[in-house]
């Protein structure tokens, strides 16, 4: 049986998710910033477009989020640059948001439609967001092949 999702304040998660972000701009900065997260420490691993995660992941589930996102980032963001993740903190984060690569919008809000990210890693249990698009099979394969229990 699974537990239910924490009560919490969804106001606390909108002022975290629409407040200050700080952009990893380059793949080293990236590469730098992963093992900043501590896997240990109740990280919600949200696909958005599917369902929202009934409790945090394991230290595992996380590690091998990471592990597989970053593969996934570097291979079809093919620029010079990373610029697709943001933090509220780089040092000790408590929010990630990871746009998909193949769904940017305007993630940095210059037009009237703001881009929703493909990903979020929280410390808190996240609110449902609803993309602009429809989540394609495959990112729903790879989400279920890499939440899928069988599979850590």
């Amino acid at each position: 049986m699974n537990a239910p999702v924490p009560a919490h304040n969804s106001a606390d998660f909108d002022r975290l998710f629409n407040g200050l972000l700080y952009s990893l701009m380059s793949w080293q900065q990236l590469t730098d910033f992963w093992p900043k997260i501590d896997t240990a420490s109740g990280w919600y691993l949200y696909a958005v477009g599917q369902a929202l995660p009934e409790a945090p992941a394991n230290n595992s589930q996380v590690g091998k989020f990471i592990k597989e996102l970053d593969a996934l980032l570097r291979q079809e963001h093919r620029e010079s640059y990373c610029g697709i993740v943001y933090a509220d903190d780089l040092d000790n984060p408590n929010l990630v948001k990871i746009y998909d690569p193949n769904h940017l919008g305007s993630a940095c809000g210059s037009s009237k439609t703001v881009a929703v990210p493909g990903w979020i890693m929280s410390r808190m249990p996240p609110r449902e967001l609803a993309p602009a698009w429809i989540v394609p099979a495959n990112r729903k394969r790879w989400w279920h092949a890499l939440t899928n229990p069988a599979s850590t």
